[in-house]
């Protein structure tokens, strides 16, 4: 085992050379007779020496002894290297700064910073101490802090006077310095003795008195030693100068804004801007984010260097309504703070600050992908999570780097009211470096929260009325904000307010209310025993209360009594608890409707102020909850409920559920009771369910729709694989595959095949499928719509049908045109029966009859469009026929684009927005039908079979339902339809919404034989048919064949139809033939008789026998001709193309003839 060690016998085998000690040996003398012999001879010692010789290895000249260093001292002998470099880089750095010191007679025109904010009442106060006359404290401990200031006066440190750099070392390691300073090195010098008590390098200090004319006296002096200076570094600083734009703002607004919370956080996001490219603020709403933080960046100048502030906003209203208010803050013109949205704008060369929603920007991003006239970019209302914020987002994580890296910087500031930021800060993909987070706080009153002991499950709506009716009885003062679901349960909660605590109009009904109000105060002060002491809610806590909490606080508890109390189930209440005490309030209630679709008008009444001696009420759905800020508002009723609308990812069917709110859409709910005061929120549910079914945050909006018109965006800038685009929440692959595979159909995209690289084993991978955009899509691109609209607009430029397509599509793509009309449980059934039918007998006016009836609701909203218009598009008209005015008005703004964009896409078009346009005649109404088909080819229906009179309950459902080809199971016309009784066989519709059944909207009838033509991409088509046989047509002149196809995936059989023949060389043969009998060019029909073969060779199966028909053949193959367009290309470009194949077919007495005419086609 021993051999086995390391370095086992290692001293052996060393073969160092001996040295031996022969000192002893000299000292011997022999006493010989014989002279010639003496000394001490080495082979025959006569005497030997009485001490054993020593001998010691010979050192070599290479073989220098070397202390090897152990890790801890090599560590600890750097660790002095780096300190003596320290050193010499401070010595260097206090000789450089006191190189550029100011003189005394400068320094004697300055004003100290302490001087400015409190440095001179802290001296005033170390003056007291001084001198022994200032306060003493009682408090033990409290003096420490006094003490260790004047132990630094003392001792002449001054805080102030110390420089501050990375490079300096601190004491304590001048103090390990010099512990370390015993080991020895030749190549170390050893200067560490002094630096533990500072004496190897001296700095003068800045001496400030107590007095205020003496500001700094002595001037700052370095002395270094020549031996410690081995280095001078030169450091040089680049100085930003700092800008500063005056703004005169008036004084009111002036008082306004420091009472915004964001005023106090203006020099942390300004120095968070400054140091880093991208910047997220987080705050709520209130806190003052959208108007403060462009007038932030315009006064550090930011506007005033080449580039101008943009501003996104996810709404037009929004973007407008804040150029101006900031305009009115800044006290500037609207040339400098404009706006600039879908429709229209204000933006000039001055401009300054520009607001505009997240689609303008996308737009301008196509057209100048670096944004190059913008020096700021601020994202505002980021939570929302539009799909347009999206893309902006993940599009400008990639602008950013490369503006820096041009020299041109581009900043981006992302504005969120919710602390959802986890998508852009953990986001890898969309920022590599995390991105700084400024919070902000809200101007925010406390809000109390009081959840319910149980959720109903059903009947959330009467739950809500019934919380109404008690706080407007039993509590203080304060307008009250209700919580539902859509417009109809608005109308129906209102109407029941309305009811129960009607306003009077007129002083004969004024009086009269004062006498019923009189009359229950004198029954109240009968009933003694019932009288409600006097709540005051301020006086309880802020946290919600807890079910647990409520069951102990007793039935003595405020609170418990207004949630608990026992009140009827049935809508109305009854007489007895309307005057059951005293503190009963009959007030009337000022009840308000608040939805998206609601007109200006209406929703303008939510921000004045009610009547007097009424409470506000607004029953609102969810635009209330960061949209609008309605004022005075104290009380909310949240019933916890929100209206979603759901997309199947694959088929984009629609379907409304009404479903529980997310955790954060509910909160900025409660945060809407204090705005002014202290609040209180009611949620109509427990809080058990709060914790376990509400998520936290709602799902980002670009996972819960289509996203083809993203796609073709994303297309046209040339981002070819969407899929490695950093979304901040990136769609579903089937989203992408399903949009992609619908612009293919439509003819926006080509499918190319990429190959790919070999693999190391030299194989040739699969190749990839890659999607391109096409000429139809880049046209397709350019208009703001749908791309299925788009089509429609790409394909109008025919039998002047332009006007008609751009109403139409602008009509499509406006939500609600025609006022739905939805029946309460205390509505008349008469009442709403006839203006059902005054509806449907307006639209089966429009509708006309013919191919004008065919065209179906699409003919409908094109003749509102057109009505309207022609008379003037007035508020009045609209309320008469069901439409809606604020629609309308859309709608004429979208024509006015669209009209725009097809001048600038088609330059022969001269299009413009006509008010008396004529309706479209049978004819048009006849190509309207078929653009409509190519344009939602793949929203085709076919009727079912109707069922038979025997047949069972399954069965008898199907009737007049028809089979889509995009679900499995029957779908049905709206009963609002115009087309609703005539039952087409194949209809078209413009989407599908599920409510008790699954309805199709905005139908079109279409015919079977048009499927093939316009949407060939959904049928398959058999080989050409030999009965009819192939044919030339001179009008289109291309070769034609007969057909068969089924559509769809349905396979639903289609009769046969003439179609241009398929490609291939079969194509080519049988125009070689039409050429050859001189159906193509007439002048060669003349040499048809004179043919060597007959014409029909060319397709026979043996025509490879004939070497003319083979040549004939080569030469049409080559140049792709097999139409006649083609044909007449080549001749332009070679006359003599096809000249000697086709003297080939001719005897040799026809050449000079045939030669002299050629070619025949001119």
């Amino acid at each position: 085992m021993g051999k086995r060690k390391h370095g086992f016998n290692w001293k052996a085998r060393q073969q160092n050379e001996t040295k031996i000690d022969r000192t002893t040996e000299k000292k011997i003398k022999l006493e010989l007779g014989d002279k010639d012999v003496s000394g001490y001879d080495d082979s025959n010692a006569l005497v030997l020496p009485s001490v054993k010789r020593s001998s010691k290895p010979k050192q070599g000249p290479d073989a220098a002894s070397v202390k090897r260093l152990s890790k801890k001292e090599r560590k600890r002998l750097q660790k002095i290297i780096e300190q003596k470099e320290k050193k010499n880089a401070r010595a260097s750095l206090l000789e450089s700064l006191s190189a550029v010191q100011a003189t005394t007679d400068e320094l004697k025109h300055l004003s100290s910073i302490a001087e400015v904010q409190t440095g001179k009442f802290k001296r005033k106060l170390l003056s007291k101490t001084d001198d022994g006359v200032g306060p003493r404290n009682a408090v033990v401990g409290s003096n420490r802090k006094k003490h260790n200031v004047d132990s630094d006066i003392g001792s002449g440190s001054d805080s102030d006077s110390s420089i501050h750099t990375s490079d300096m070392s601190s004491d304590e390691e001048e103090e390990e310095e010099e512990k370390t300073g015993e080991i020895q090195q030749d190549d170390i010098e050893n200067d560490t003795g002094d630096m533990g008590e500072g004496k190897g390098v001296k700095t003068g200090k800045l001496e400030v008195d107590s007095g205020c004319d003496e500001k700094m006296s002595e001037d700052l002096t370095t002395k270094v030693k020549d031996s410690s200076v081995k280095q001078t570094v030169k450091k040089t600083i680049e100085y930003k100068p700092v800008v500063n734009i005056p703004v005169n703002r008036k004084a009111d607004v002036q008082e306004a804004r420091l009472k915004l919370p964001i005023l106090a956080e203006e020099q942390i996001i300004m120095e968070t801007i400054n140091e880093n490219n991208v910047t997220i603020i987080c705050g709520e709403t209130g806190s003052g984010k959208t108007t403060q933080v462009p007038q932030f960046l315009y006064e550090a100048g930011f506007a005033h260097t080449g580039g101008i502030i943009a501003v996104t906003e996810p709404r037009r209203v929004a973007a407008i309504s804040m150029s101006y208010r900031v305009a009115s803050e800044m006290n500037l013109s609207n040339q400098e703070v404009s706006y600039q949205i879908r429709y229209e704008g204000n933006v000039t060369e001055k401009t300054k600050i520009k607001f505009m929603t997240d689609g303008v920007l996308l737009k301008e991003v196509q057209k100048d992908f670096l944004l190059t006239k913008y020096s700021v970019v601020i994202i505002d209302e980021a939570h929302e999570r539009s799909v347009y914020t999206d893309i902006l987002i993940g599009l400008l994580s990639r602008i950013v780097p490369l503006r820096h890296k041009k020299g041109t910087p581009l900043k981006l500031i992302i504005m969120s009211a919710t602390l959802r930021v986890e998508d852009f800060t953990e986001n890898r993909r969309l920022f590599k470096t995390t991105p700084p987070v400024v919070k902000v706080d809200s101007r925010q009153f406390p809000v109390t929260i009081h959840f319910n002991k149980r959720t109903p499950l059903e009947g959330y709506l009467n739950e809500a009325y019934k919380k109404v009716c008690k706080i407007h009885r039993m509590l203080p003062s304060g307008g009250i904000l209700v919580f539902v679901t859509g417009q109809q349960e608005v109308y129906t909660l209102c109407k029941k307010l309305k009811s129960t605590f009607p306003t009077y109009s007129g002083q004969k009904d004024q009086s009269t209310a004062k006498k019923d109000q009189s009359k229950k105060r004198r029954k109240g002060d009968k009933r003694k025993d019932d009288v409600l002491p006097t709540i005051n809610l301020d006086n309880y806590s802020v946290d919600p209360i807890d079910e647990e909490e409520e069951r102990e606080a007793g039935n003595d508890s405020d609170l418990e009594l207004l949630d608990d109390m026992d009140i009827e189930d049935t809508v109305h209440l009854s007489s007895d608890e309307e005057s059951q005490s005293k503190q009963v309030c009959t007030d009337p209630l000022y009840v308000l409707p608040l939805f998206s679709l609601l007109s200006t008008e209406k929703q303008a009444k939510v921000f004045s102020p009610p009547p007097e001696g009424c409470r506000l009420c607004v029953v609102a759905t969810n635009v209330a909850e960061t949209s609008l800020t309605i004022p005075n508002i104290k009380y909310v009723v949240d019933t916890g409920k929100v209206k979603t609308k759901f997309y199947d990812k694959v088929t984009g069917v629609s379907t409304f559920k009404i479903v529980w709110t997310s955790k954060a859409a509910a909160n900025q709910r409660a945060g809407r009771a204090g705005r002014v005061a202290p609040g209180h929120c009611y949620r109509l549910y427990s809080s058990a369910v709060f914790n376990e079914d509400f998520v936290k945050f709602s799902p980002a909006e670009i996972t819960r729709r289509p996203v083809d018109d993203l796609i073709l965006q994303m297309k046209d800038m040339n981002i070819d694989k969407v899929v490695n685009f950093p979304y901040p929440t990136p769609p579903e692959i089937e989203q992408i595959k399903a949009a992609e595979s619908l612009l293919v159909s439509l003819g926006a995209l080509a499918v190319e095949n990429v190959p790919r690289p070999l693999s190391r084993r030299g194989k040739r991978k699969p190749q990839d499928s890659v999607s391109r955009i096409t000429p139809l899509g880049r046209a397709m691109a350019c208009f703001p719509v749908s791309p299925r609209y788009a089509k429609m607009l790409s394909l109008g430029h025919q039998q002047g049908l332009l006007p008609y397509v751009v109403a139409m599509v602008a009509a499509l793509s406006v939500q609600e045109v025609f006022v739905e009309f939805h029946k309460s449980p205390t509505d008349d059934k008469s009442e709403f029966q006839e203006k059902l039918k005054y509806m449907t007998q307006i639209k089966r006016m429009w509708a006309g009859s013919n191919h004008s009836l065919l065209l179906g609701d699409l003919m409908v909203l094109l003749k509102a469009v057109g009505a309207c218009e022609y008379q003037g598009a007035t508020p009045e008209f609209c309320e008469k026929h069901g439409i809606r005015y604020k629609a309308m008005k859309e709608i004429r703004k979208l024509r006015a684009q669209l009209t725009n964009a097809v001048n600038t896409v088609i330059v022969d078009a001269n299009l413009c927005v006509d008010p008396k346009l004529d309706p479209p005649n049978d004819l048009q109404a006849k190509l309207l039908r078929q653009i409509v088909l190519a344009g939602l080819a793949d929203h085709v229906a076919k009727k079912c079979p109707d069922p038979a009179a025997d047949a069972d309950e399954e069965a008898k459902k199907l009737k007049h339902a028809y089979f889509c080809t995009e679900l499995e199971e029957p779908v049905f016309i709206h009963p609002l339809s115009v087309l609703y009784k005539q039952k087409p066989e194949y209809i078209v519709y413009q989407y599908i919404q599920e409510t008790s059944k699954v309805y199709m909207k905005g139908i079109i009838a279409v015919e079977p034989e048009w499927l093939p033509i316009f949407a060939p991409y959904h049928c398959t088509f058999s080989k050409p048919l030999e009965d009819p046989e192939p044919s030339y047509s001179r009008s289109k002149g291309q070769v034609m064949c007969h057909m068969t196809c089924t559509f769809s995936r349905c396979s639903w059989a289609v009769p046969a139809v003439e179609l241009e023949y398929p490609a291939g060389l079969d194509r080519y043969r049988w125009f070689a033939r039409f050429l050859l009998e001189g159906q193509v060019v007439p002048r060669l029909k003349q040499y048809a008789a004179d043919l060597l073969s007959t014409p029909s060779t060319m397709i026979k199966s043996w025509a490879k026998l004939q070497p003319r028909t083979e040549v004939l053949l080569k030469a049409l193959v080559a140049k792709g001709v097999d139409n006649k367009q083609t044909l007449l290309k080549a001749w332009k470009a070679d006359p003599t193309y096809l000249l000697t194949e086709y003297s080939q077919w001719l005897p040799q007495s026809k050449h000079t003839d045939l030669k002299d005419s050629w070619p025949p086609a001119t």
